[in-house]
Order: C-alpha cells, then sequence, then structure tokens
C-alpha cells in the first residue's frame, strides 16, 4: 500500500507526461484523474467511481458460472424444478416429498430454505476447513445448480447486470449439443491418426451437430430479446450490450471425447461469426487433465493447422504448490502457448514455477499473448492472493493484461468489484484502469481490424486518428462499418471522453459549520 500512496501522490503533469492519449484532452483527463484520485481513499466512493466507468470487455466468463443462486432459484420455480432438501441438489419434476425432494418454490418464501441453498451453490459465507476446502466448495457447486439453469434467462440476466456496469462486450464460455457430441464420440477408437480421428467424425454426422448448434445459438438470440423486451419500445439495457461464444471442452473427459468436442468448436467457430473461438474447462488439477494435458495441446495444433482462422484462448496455470505436485507447474502455460497456440492465457497463476519463467513473461510481452486476470476467483479457488499474485509481475514484464470475473454468480463477484480489488491492492492509476479496459477490447477475438495502430501508446490508426469522436470522417466510418472490433474501441473511446469530461464528479454537500468556515464544501 506504500509504493501505491507513491503513486497517486505524484504531480498531475508527471502522471501525464508519456504522451497525450486519444479519449482525453488535458483538461478533461484532469478532472476524471483528480476524482479517481479523490475516491481511491475511499473503498466505497471508488466502487461508486469505477461503477460508473466505462468499461470494455469480460472475455474470460463462464456462461453458467455467471448464474447468481438467488435469480436461479427464481426462474427454476417459475418451471417447477424441485429441490433435494438433503443435497440440496435442483432436480427436475415431478417433486417427491417421500424421497426428500420438494417444489424449489418453497425457497422463494422460507428464508431458512433459500439460505442454505444460496449457501450451497455459490461460495457466500465459505470457511474452508480441513477437508473441503474452496476449490471443492467452486466446482461442488455446479452439480448442485445444474438442473435449474435456463439459458436464455442466464443470459438475458448476464447481459443486463453488464449493461448496468456499463461493460460494452462479453465472450461466455459454454457447451452446445453435449450429448449428441458424447454419442458420437463413444463410436470413435482413439488413434494418433488425427487425420483418419476427424475423417470417422464427418461419417459419423458431426456437421449435422453443427447446424443444430446454430439453431441453439439462434434460439439464445430470440430468448435474450424476448426477456430483454428488445423489440419493444423500452427495451432493457443489456439488449445492447454485444455478446459472443467460445465453445468449451471438457479437459476431464476421453481423449476421443476431448477430440470430437474441440473438432466441434473448430467447426461452429469456422460456421457462426457468435462464436469466435475455443477453450478447455474444468478443473486444470483433475487427473485426467493433468496426464493427458500435452495430449489436449496436440489436438489444438493439429486443429489449428487445419483451420487457422479459429482462436483459441487457454485455462493454463490455475495451479499453485500444494494444490498439485511441483512437476505440474513447470510448463502448462508454455506448452498452451507454442503448441496449443492460445492467443489468450485465462489466470496463468503459476506463471514463477514454470521452467525459465523470466523467459516466458518475455515471451508472453513479445507475442501479446494477453494474460485473463481473475482476482477474486484465484483467491476463493487457489487461495493465491496479494502480494503472492503475479499480477505485479506479468505488469512489470509488460504482459498485456486483462480483468475477468471467471464465475461471478458462484464466487459473488462483478467487474466493478475486480476493478477495486485491484486498484486497491495493486496501486493502479486511473491510467492503468483505462489501458485495462482498452487490452479488453483489443484482445477480445472480435473479427476485423483494430481501432489502434499502437497499443502501447494508444495510438489510433490513421483513417481516424484526427476524427471527432462525435462525427468520424468518412475514411474513418469506412473502417468502424466494416470492422466490428474497431467499432467497439470507438464506441468505447467516445464514451470514455463524455466520462472523462465530468470524472464522475458529485455534487458535494456543504458542511454547515463544525471544522471550517459556514458554508465549506465536504472534502
Amino acid at each position: 500500500m506504500r509504493g501505491y500512496i507513491r503513486m497517486v501522490g505524484l504531480p498531475m503533469v508527471l502522471l501525464f507526461a508519456v504522451g497525450q492519449a486519444p479519449g482525453y484532452s488535458r483538461e478533461a483527463r484532469s478532472a476524471a484523474e483528480m476524482r479517481f484520485r479523490e475516491a481511491v481513499v475511499s473503498p466505497p466512493e471508488l466502487r461508486a467511481f469505477l461503477q460508473a466507468m466505462p468499461k470494455g470487455a469480460d472475455l474470460h466468463y463462464h456462461l453458467t458460472g455467471g448464474a447468481y443462486a438467488e435469480n436461479l432459484i427464481i426462474s427454476a420455480a417459475a418451471r417447477g424444478t424441485c429441490i433435494d432438501v438433503n443435497k440440496l441438489a435442483a432436480m427436475p419434476p415431478p417433486c417427491d416429498a417421500q424421497h426428500g425432494t420438494q417444489p424449489i418454490s418453497l425457497a422463494l418464501h422460507d428464508p431458512d430454505l433459500n439460505r442454505k441453498i444460496v449457501d450451497a451453490w455459490s461460495m457466500r459465507g465459505f470457511v474452508a476447513d480441513a477437508g473441503f476446502t474452496g476449490h471443492d466448495q467452486f466446482f461442488k457447486t455446479f452439480s448442485l445448480f445444474g438442473n435449474a439453469v435456463e439459458p436464455g434467462v442466464l443470459v438475458a440476466e448476464i447481459a443486463n447486470r453488464a449493461a448496468t456496469e456499463r461493460l460494452m462486450y462479453m465472450e461466455l464460455m459454454t457447451s452446445l449439443q453435449t450429448p449428441a457430441i458424447k454419442q458420437i464420440a463413444s463410436k470413435l477408437t482413439w488413434s494418433d491418426d488425427l487425420g483418419a480421428m476427424q475423417d470417422k467424425l464427418s461419417s459419423l454426422g458431426i456437421a449435422r451437430i453443427v447446424d443444430d448448434a446454430v439453431s441453439d445459438l439462434d434460439l439464445l438470440d430470440r430468448e435474450r430479446a424476448r426477456i430483454l423486451k428488445c423489440a419493444k419500445n423500452n427495451p432493457e439495457p443489456g439488449c445492447k450490450v454485444e455478446l459472443r461464444y467460445l465453445m468449451a471442452t471438457n479437459r476431464t473427459a476421453t481423449p476421443a471425447e476431448v477430440f470430437a468436442q474441440t473438432v466441434f468448436g473448430f467447426m461452429l467457430a469456422k460456421k457462426d461469426s457468435r462464436v469466435v473461438g475455443v477453450n478447455f474447462v474444468a478443473p486444470e488439477d483433475f487427473p485426467v487433465a493433468l496426464a493427458d494435458y500435452s495430449l489436449h495441446m496436440r489436438i489444438l495444433s493439429y486443429l489449428e493447422s487445419a483451420m487457422p482462422d479459429v482462436r483459441v484462448a487457454l485455462h493454463a496455470g490455475e495451479l499453485t504448490l500444494g494444490l498439485v505436485a511441483p512437476e505440474h507447474l513447470r510448463s502448462h502455460i508454455r506448452e498452451a502457448v507454442v503448441i496449443g497456440g492460445a492467443r489468450r492465457i485465462g489466470h496463468g497463476v503459476d506463471v514463477m514455477y514454470e521452467d525459465r519463467p523470466y523467459e516466458l513473461l518475455r515471451m508472453l510481452a513479445d507475442r501479446h499473448i494477453a494474460v485473463e486476470i481473475a482476482i477474486t476467483s484465484n483467491r476463493l479457488i487457489l487461495g493465491v492472493t496479494g502480494e503472492q499474485h503475479p499480477f505485479p509481475v506479468y505488469r512489470r514484464f509488460n504482459v498485456p493484461l486483462v480483468i475477468a470475473t471467471d464465475d461471478e454468480g458462484v464466487s459473488r463477484t462483478d467487474m466493478t468489484n475486480e476493478l477495486v480489488t485491484a486498484v486497491t491492492g495493486y496501486g493502479l492509476t486511473y491510467r492503468d484502469v483505462v489501458n485495462l479496459e482498452r487490452n479488453s477490447l483489443e484482445y477480445s477475438f472480435l473479427p476485423g481490424r483494430s481501432l489502434w495502430e499502437d497499443t502501447t501508446k494508444w495510438r489510433l490508426t490513421s483513417p481516424c486518428r484526427e476524427s471527432p469522436k462525435d462525427r468520424p470522417s468518412s475514411t474513418c466510418t469506412a473502417l468502424l462499418q466494416s470492422n466490428k472490433k474497431a467499432e467497439l474501441e470507438w464506441r468505447y473511446e467516445r464514451a470514455l471522453e463524455q466520462f472523462n469530461s465530468h470524472g464522475n464528479r458529485p455534487s458535494r454537500p456543504r458542511i454547515p459549520g463544525g471544522h471550517g468556515s459556514p458554508g465549506e464544501l465536504a472534502p
């Protein structure tokens, strides 16, 4: 914290010395910067400031993990879902009181039952003991609330929450057509000849499953639009949030099923622009995930050679000493980048345990591989926090970073809380926060050309460099209309410019007497 005080205590002229970033005038930037400096000494005021600040994207977000348990109970009750009152697991109807299942709607009026369900389905109030850790509680929740999830309702909830935080874009990790993929994978005999295996999947009809997944995405879009009244006169704010998807492969499955899921994800990304890439999910420390890690990276390498325009983001290094044996901490991040072709790394907590860590850090920086930092998740699941977290190390080596919520519903967090934690824990300046938000769009998998020519000094590309934010030139407009990434980045810069013009400054109450003269402004 002492280092942080030194940073915010710098004269304003030094804070502005590294070139004039687009989206700022000197006066406008001063207003936002000064308000930030006032708010940063009070976490509640910092929360209000960052809540109002425009944000770019959340790029590491598990769709199912975004559900807040209270909302799951409400939507499940509307569908007649049951609850096993002993295991606190959601069950499909009909309910059977003799076998311990009751309508979950009882929890809408029974505060004790409601509390038990919410605590079981999330990290709320969890206290670890010798036999059950935060890691155990976190991953157990998904098996308990799975039958309560309604994907369309969940997408609408997530989009609305993102809008209230002024987020513009999200990449949601999810799985589609899982039973169908499992069925054809069961007919697949594993072979090191990946080409032959891919041909076998084609003969088994994987293309038809991809077509069915496109229909699933259509349904999700329609449900979101219906729930949020996007076609009505007064649509809800979540209608404006841009959503795309990453297809998730379960890394704890058999090799044949992992291959089938990953082929499916690549094919769907090729066919439907709403799917912008693939990722591998499930506990990285699970025995199968550890044993088959290098094999999974080879599968990705093979598919990327066949479909090089499909992007890959990977959970890698979501490990720490004690959770796994030391030998499992030595290579996962490097393999994810060098073999698996990852464009972004999720978590990357064990980076300093890897062989030749400083060489790895320089490689991540040189290749512009962004690391998705999930501070609350790492604290709850891994017990890694504060000075033990590599976030400052990544920053020192200029590795691109983005802030992510991971599973905001299960972890009981949101993007603003993640930013508050980063600012108060690691001494970030307002400029640092802006750079993280710009990174979140720059390192997204949105299609098209970037708005930026230089992301070190945040220098705009030439067609838009001299354009006013509210009146882009014809050449700039042409760039924005043909590049979704540039379009959202431009929208962010415009929102940031407006925010900077007043810095979210509240009206100050006057103190009637007391210290100082009558009518003195409150500090």
